[in-house]
């Protein structure tokens, strides 16, 4: 079971974080309209000190990592259950990782070269104007 977790979970649970989300169009308070993504919770957002920048809520993030992680592990153990033969070979794992390690680092150039603000929570509250489902994180 610990390497299914690891040959399959994991790097599912990474390249669903990175590419799978949700869209917010929010006014905060005091603030102008601003978008954040995530899914279920926004953990992420347009910053601004610079036009450029982004905004991170790490306790969203963890939450929303969680998430993917359980769904993720679900769906991986329903699969196993069903067709166990998919995660003995070699070049699934393989490529999960690889595919999990590109998404890693473009999330990594998208953070390094926007400036970024971290928050522990968001520290302000907001009204939701408008949400949607199927934006990219990497199309930042």
């Amino acid at each position: 079971m610990k390497t299914l977790l690891i040959k399959a979970v994991i790097p599912l649970s990474v390249i669903a974080f990175c590419s799978v989300t949700k869209s917010w169009h929010t006014t905060p308070v005091d603030a102008r309209d601003t978008f954040f993504w995530g899914f279920p919770f926004a953990f992420v957002g347009e910053g601004w000190h610079t036009s450029m920048s982004l905004q991170f809520f790490i306790l969203e993030m963890i939450a929303d990592f969680a998430v993917y992680t359980l769904l993720c592990g679900g769906l991986v153990l329903i699969l196993h259950r069903f067709m166990p033969a998919v995660f003995t070979s070699k070049w699934l794992p393989r490529s999960l990782w690889i595919l999990a390690g590109l998404c890693l680092i473009a999330a990594v150039i998208i953070v390094i070269s926007s400036q970024p603000v971290f928050h522990f929570k968001r520290p302000y509250d907001w009204e939701i104007i408008e949400t949607w489902i199927g934006r990219f994180m990497v199309s930042l």
